[in-house]
This record gives structure tokens, sequence and C-alpha cells, in this order.
């Protein structure tokens, strides 16, 4: 059985997890990163020497780091289970929001989580709060126009394009009330909402 270490609050596991939802395959999580410790580990970083979460650790001995990388292996190598579109340019679409989840998105809004979620009140940076409200809103508009003419970010139909994006929106729904007007991100993620696999892995797990 494949193994993921990481804990289950983490975005960047979450994301691994959904994926491993959506194929149904069948996976061991091991709690290391935040309070679990272990990522400094020597047996840790000789898998993983960036000292983060997730890794995935194969059978076979095969390890490998990176949320996104870690989906697009496992959705290539399970193609019975597939995320992963069959058309070139689909999947090329699909790459495209991952990266641009690593790129825009995530950090519009770390600066939001950790402020609201893992700072205490006394010490929060109120106007880098703010800067990341401003920012995730402006990728949030990105997407709802996107979303306006495809069903997912990838085309009109679900794929690995969606996942990191989703737990980005997961916080992002949770996190700034007063957003703006999204209609089509709103018809988006509630259909994401009602996935299986997010319910299992995703909505299950409480901001901390």
């Amino acid at each position: 059985m494949l193994k993921i270490w990481g804990r289950n609050t983490s975005s960047n596991v979450q994301k691994v997890l959904w994926a491993l939802g959506e194929m149904q395959l069948p996976f061991e999580r091991i709690d290391v990163g935040g309070a679990f410790g272990k990522t400094k580990d020597e047996f840790y970083l000789a898998m993983n020497p960036n000292s983060l979460v997730p890794t995935l650790e194969e059978e076979d001995g095969f390890t490998l780091w990176e949320s996104n990388s870690i989906i697009r292996y496992l959705a290539a190598k399970h193609t019975n289970r597939t995320l992963e579109p069959a058309d070139l340019k689909t999947r090329a679409l699909a790459h495209k929001w991952m990266d641009w989840q690593l790129s825009v998105m995530g950090p519009a809004i770390t600066p939001v989580f950790w402020g609201l979620i893992r700072t205490p009140a006394e010490q929060r940076d109120a106007k880098a709060i703010e800067a990341g409200k401003e920012k995730t809103v402006a990728a949030a508009k990105i997407m709802d126009e996107q979303l306006g003419k495809t069903a997912y970010l990838a085309g009109n139909e679900f794929s690995y394009g969606d996942i990191p994006v989703g737990i980005m929106i997961y916080r992002y729904m949770q996190l700034i009330p007063e957003r703006p007007s999204t209609p089509n991100l709103d018809r988006w993620y509630a259909a994401v909402c009602a996935r299986a696999a997010f319910k299992g892995q995703v909505a299950v797990v409480p901001l901390s």
C-alpha cells in the first residue's frame, strides 16, 4: 500500500488525499509536520530534503515530493481512474491551473490564512492580511471569468486541474466572507463540494 507522509491539516497534503479519494486508491497516511514534527529527522530528509509535506512513498521504495507532481504522477499511473485529461491541450490547461495555484492563488491567500488562523489576534499584521485579501479576491475573479466559459477549470469535465485551486477556495470561502459576487465560481465550488472525495478528505478537516 502506498504511503502519504503528512498531516491532514496541510493544504498540500489535502490536495493529494483528495486526488487519491477521487481515484479510490487505498493508502496509509502518516502524521508528520507541524505539531507532529519528524520532517527534520534523518529518515524523512532522505525522502524529502525540503523538510516539507507531503511525501509519497510507494511499495517499491519510490518516493516523490511536491504535491502537484504527486497528483500528476498518480493520475498518469492509474489511467483507469483518470483525473488526467486525455486530450493534450486540455491536459496542458489543467497543468496551467495547477501551476497558477502555486504562483498566484496560493501566495495571495497564504498571508490571510496565517494571519487569521495561525497567528494570535494581538500579533496579526492587519495590512498584510488586507493585502492578501485583495490579491485573493482578484485571483477569484480570474477564476470566475474562466468558469463562465467552462464547467471546470480545464474544460467541461472535472480534472486534477481543479484540485489544488479547490483547496484554496475552501479557505477563501471561510476566510473572506466579504467577497464580491462570483456566480460562476460559486456554481463550480458547489459542484466541487458535492464530490465524495472532497467531502471525505477536505471538508471534514477544520482550518487550523
